[in-house]
């Protein structure tokens, strides 16, 4: 096959000297075995995106290797240098239970030590919120953890946080990348300074699992805890190592550990996808529940950042929850107990984001409280309490099985998010409630939502470019009509720009550009497209909505917006 001189150039450069002999033969064997993998190896470099940068493990500089990450971290280390001239430079850095994990971490280390930065180094794998608050625990100028988060398991990645424990933004990840760029993998230095690298562990571990107790624990009976019986599976990943301890110090004894996922395990052996948002995900720990008479199942993705949360419907079935509902069902309660001890002000604020549930809006206007909306990846809700010190940030999510509760910890964090919905569960089953009766009253109270996601796989560089080409026809052949009802608005986020197609005026959006379509209908449902930033899919998002009066409604409603997702999937010939 041809392969472009550009990617050959780049190829003959890891043939040299710079690179080790192991990488040569790697590339040798390509050259002459494997040429599409070769060229889809090195025809870009990797990119920062939504979760930080994250790839396949390999040769090349669309891999993640010891390379690509020694020369991220040289161009990180000569950022800092520039930022924080006279400053003695710290960092933080974790690793999950991903293969090489370890190794890379260490690289990491070493190059940052080379370059008379201090290193907090965790001595073994750690959530990646524990993360996120040893950064502003240690007082750090930034923080990397090594963690693919749900990916398969040939996937690696290099996530970078700044001083107030959130991930990265523009322009920052701009001036970094620019930074990087204009290196050359011979300017890496790799020699570490063992005398800066510090190891941490068990005492960093204490002050993260009391301040995890502090923030989501809400005045729970010693007897409603006991009397919750828990299902726990950590999916072979990093959360075994803090969540069992956070549940037994918080008071609930009953935790049922699965067994068989509690050894971490990169090659995550008993899932398809170590992910919750993924139902097989969490189905040895749902039947666990079933043997034992379980009331709530409660799991994480191997850096521990997503939850997933299944609880008994109201015939006594075990049913796993979306990301929307138990983000709602959270900030509904958080909302409740800030109310409860006389806590808002009007200063106050949740977080959500563009393609999450519009339920979050209704929320916050009920308790007066307001709702940033930003756009995906919780760097952006992170960014918000950065930027309105003068207000309190109460807690917010994502769709993507992704929860924070206050800003101890400024990423999504499973811990703090598991422990609250423990307490939820165990207030409502004391008085004679359960989680998932809580959901369907707020389904009465502020309309029953119900969203649907479609995500669609196009790997490669042909791959990348179909995406590409499904964004353009959306934005230049818009549609007009979907199901029966108007398009009434259309938001791109790309130009940031919007159209009230109902009047014809066009209004600009206070968003940061990102590569996402939102169309609105007439009836208040909304579709939203957006190419992943870290993945190669590309995501379709859908939310429908009605009124009820009773919960007895609930059945007949959701068959009709159950339809009514299907029928513009069906239209938009996304199926």
């Amino acid at each position: 096959m041809h392969i472009e001189q550009a990617i050959l150039d780049q190829v003959n450069i890891w043939l040299t000297p710079t690179f080790d002999n192991e990488t040569h033969e790697a590339i040798r064997e390509m050259m002459t075995s494997a040429p599409k993998e070769l060229e889809d190896s090195f025809y870009k470099n990797l990119e920062f995106g939504t979760g930080g940068m994250r790839g396949v493990m390999g040769v090349g500089t669309n891999r993640i290797n010891k390379y690509t990450l020694g020369r991220n971290t040289q161009g990180l280390s000569n950022y800092l240098k520039k930022c924080f001239p006279n400053e003695e430079i710290k960092v933080a850095i974790a690793y999950d239970c991903r293969h090489n994990s370890n190794t890379l971490a260490k690289v990491v280390a070493d190059v940052f030590s080379a370059n008379g930065i201090k290193v907090y180094l965790f001595s073994d794998m750690r959530p990646t919120p524990e993360l996120s608050f040893a950064v502003r625990h240690l007082s750090c100028h930034t923080g990397i953890v090594l963690t693919a988060s749900h990916n398969p398991p040939e996937y690696n990645g290099y996530k970078v946080y700044w001083q107030d424990g959130g991930q990265i933004v523009p322009p920052q990840d701009g001036e970094i990348i620019t930074e990087i760029e204009s290196l050359e993998y011979a300017d890496v230095n790799f020699n570490a300074n063992e005398n800066l690298i510090e190891y941490i562990d068990t005492a960093l571990d204490e002050a993260f699992r009391d301040s995890t107790i502090e923030n989501a624990s809400f005045n729970t009976s010693k007897s409603a805890k006991e009397n919750l019986k828990i299902v726990y599976t950590s999916l072979h990943g990093t959360s075994i190592k803090a969540i069992p301890g956070v549940l037994e110090k918080a008071g609930y004894s009953d935790v049922n550990i699965v067994q068989e996922q509690a050894e971490p395990d990169g090659n995550f052996p008993t899932v398809k996808s170590p992910n919750p948002e993924e139902p097989e995900a969490l189905t040895m720990a749902m039947e666990l529940a079933d043997k034992i008479n379980a009331d709530i199942v409660v799991g994480t993705d191997p850096d521990s950042d997503r939850l997933g949360v299944a609880v008994r419907d109201t015939n006594g079935q075990i049913i796993l929850l979306n990301g929307n509902q138990t983000m709602v069902v959270m900030t509904h309660f958080l909302l409740q107990q800030w109310q409860k001890a006389g806590k808002l002000t009007g200063t106050e604020f949740v977080g959500s984001t563009i393609v999450s549930t519009p339920m979050m809006l209704e929320l916050a206007s009920a308790y007066e409280v307001e709702c940033k909306v930003g756009l995906t990846g919780f760097k952006w809700i992170a960014k918000f309490i950065k930027d309105f010190p003068n207000q309190k940030f109460i807690g917010g999510g994502e769709e993507s099985f992704g929860f924070m509760v206050g800003d101890a910890v400024r990423d999504k964090d499973a811990i703090a998010a598991i422990l609250l919905v423990c307490e939820i569960a165990a207030q409502a089953k004391e008085k004679g409630s359960s989680l998932y009766q809580e959901l369907l009253q707020m389904y009465v109270d502020f309309g029953f939502y119900k969203e649907h996601l479609i995500s669609i796989t196009k790997k490669g560089m042909d791959g990348a470019n179909e995406i590409k080409q499904m964004m353009i026809d959306l934005r230049e052949n818009p549609l007009k009509e979907i199901n029966g009802q108007r398009v009434v608005c259309i938001e791109d986020y790309q130009t940031s720009k919007g159209k009230d197609l109902m009047n014809g005026e066009d209004f600009n959006i206070a968003i940061p550009k990102s590569n996402v379509l939102i169309y609105y209908l007439e009836d208040g449902s909304k579709i939203c497209a957006r190419p992943s930033g870290t993945e190669p899919k590309i995501k379709f998002y859908f939310s429908v909505n009605c009124e009820i009066e009773s919960t007895k409604d609930i059945p007949e409603a959701d068959a009709f917006l159950d339809t009514k997702i299907k029928n513009i999937i069906a239209e938009m010939q996304l199926n």
